[in-house]
């Protein structure tokens, strides 16, 4: 398999990167480095765990918002970017789309990179360091490992399982294995996690609050599964255990400002559980590329750049009320929103058009980061935050019916919209649900997920959602003093939309990992005997 194989790297990678001189992201030269001589202090395997949280998850990151927001509707980059981007768009992927095979190759890489670091800490860590360092060490890469393989089953269901990277040398076909058993092996990993990291650690780090957190959202997925109109009860108690233990217990509270979360100088948060860790100045393909959405170089770091710009559509839009302005313009932006801090030493920017706001975060000047270019934002880009605990609380609550009064759900769903300065609910129903999700996590590669998970235990509805959205572009006029704003979707939409089917929310294998590996068009087999 020519992905597994791009795994099988060195015991340890580490990328040194400049312009990090504050952070945890500090890293010995490679050149230093030897499997048998590395791993022997705490301090080592800090940095071994380091690695973990940037440049591995570059490939990644650049298909986030593809998997979690042009496939579900959120908007789209256009035809411009050519056949594998309007696939996504019509829901209608090939098992040759280039944007899908990065994303399973990167999510190995990941995986890959994890196991390396696992196995070293096992078999290179003297007696000299602490179980309990040890242990919190793996929990890091265990934590990390989880993510990546919640995702890769989320997006293609059966996928295989690589613990020990070194036995795909003597054994690289492997079968798939049923999504049931990867479940399972995410919450063991997410499990040791939430019992062997700790309450607090530097920022950037993961902590328990961050293992239960994700552990909440997988069990709540978890137990959709087998769903046929219900969900699996024993497993809503432990998404609801956790992520009432992470609201009540953490002593962690939402970011007051809500546009805050967005813009670099506040990075790392209280309430980014999990972030990704990047720097200004890394190389292609290992930064942060999510910037580069700029609807143009105006915006972008010494004006280069900008050549995807992200446009929202109709669907998307018509869902915000005109009280949640807020989270509106902190997310996309449309003509006339004026934004001081971008272009700033140039009186700021001014839209002219409709275009994704959120991740666009200016210029080098505007970030105070000389090193910073098209491919590499030092966003921190979160992959769980509080908010989303949150909503997930009010989830497992709510279980499978239809709306929920409790008092719990409605504390922490309507903390979530009185941030947003949005009246609160007194009944959630699923319906309101999924758009408060849709709404406060949107381009942060969540919704097509939200739709997964709707889609085990209640496909029909996931399907009507998909299948009545509007995935058109639209223009917008700004309203005056006698006018009302216009909203005028396109005459034509990007591309044809095909009705989702059930099959929809399962992604095909890459072509190019079944040509290298054809056991994995064999049916999934058990990993737990």
């Amino acid at each position: 398999m020519k992905s597994f194989n791009k795994i099988i790297i060195p015991l340890l990678l580490l990328v040194a990167i400049a312009g990090c001189k504050d952070s945890f992201l500090d890293r010995p030269s490679q050149s230093e480095i030897a499997a048998n001589n590395f791993y022997q202090t705490t301090t080592e395997i800090r940095l071994a765990t380091s690695n973990l949280y940037g440049p591995v998850w570059g490939q990644w990151n650049a298909e986030i918002l593809s998997f979690g927001d042009v496939i579900s509707g959120n908007g789209t980059t256009g035809q411009y970017q050519g056949s594998d981007n309007n696939e996504l768009f019509a829901v209608n992927l090939s098992a040759s789309n280039g944007k899908a095979n990065q994303a399973w190759t990167g999510l190995y890489n990941v995986i890959g990179q994890c196991n390396n670091t696992i196995l070293g800490i096992q078999q290179y860590a003297p007696a000299t360091v602490t179980t309990l360092d040890k242990n919190a060490a793996i929990a890091e890469a265990r934590f990390i490992r989880g993510v990546a393989y919640f995702y890769l089953t989320m997006l293609w269901g059966p996928v295989p399982i690589v613990e020990d990277n070194s036995k795909l040398l003597s054994q690289p076909l492997i079968n798939r294995i049923i999504t049931k058993d990867v479940y399972k092996f995410i919450t063991n990993d997410l499990t040791f996690a939430a019992q062997n990291l700790p309450l607090t650690d530097v920022k950037g780090r993961v902590t328990t609050w961050s293992a239960q957190g994700m552990l909440s959202k997988v069990y709540l997925t978890e137990a959709s599964l087998d769903g046929k109109g219900t969900r699996n009860q024993a497993l809503l108690d432990s998404a609801k255990l956790y992520a009432g233990n992470v609201c009540k217990n953490s002593g962690i509270a939402l970011q007051p400002s809500y546009s805050d979360l967005f813009k670099v100088q506040f990075n790392d948060v209280p309430e980014d559980l999990f972030a990704l860790q990047w720097a200004a100045g890394a190389e292609y393909n290992m930064g942060n590329f999510l910037n580069n959405y700029a609807p143009s170089s105006e915006v972008m770091p010494y004006k280069i750049g900008g050549w995807g710009s992200m446009k929202p559509t109709t669907g998307f839009f018509s869902i915000y009320s005109a009280q949640d302005s807020l989270r509106r313009k902190a997310t996309i932006m449309v003509n006339g929103d004026y934004f001081p801090e971008l272009n700033a030493a140039g009186g700021g920017y001014k839209a002219n058009g409709v275009s994704l706001k959120k991740h666009i975060i200016g210029n080098e000047k505007d970030n105070s980061s000389p090193l910073m270019s098209w491919s590499s934002s030092p966003e921190h880009n979160a992959l769980l935050r509080l908010a989303d605990v949150y909503l997930i609380y009010a989830e497992a609550i709510m279980g499978s019916n239809p709306s929920t009064s409790d008092p719990d759900a409605l504390k922490y769903f309507n903390k979530v919209r009185a941030r947003a300065g949005v009246d609160p609910l007194s009944t959630i129903t699923l319906d309101a649900l999924l758009n408060e999700r849709r709404i406060e996590l949107a381009f942060e590669g969540q919704y097509w997920m939200d739709l997964v998970r709707l889609s085990y235990w209640n496909q029909d509805k996931a399907l009507a959602i998909i299948n009545s959205q509007n995935r058109t572009f639209f223009s917008y006029t700004p309203a005056t003093s006698t006018t009302p704003a216009v909203i005028k979707p396109d005459d034509n939409p990007v591309v044809s939309v095909l009705p989702a089917t059930p099959s929809s929310f399962q992604l095909q294998i890459p072509a190019r990992e079944l040509t290298s590996n054809p056991k994995l068009a064999d049916p999934a087999v058990a990993y737990f005997k």
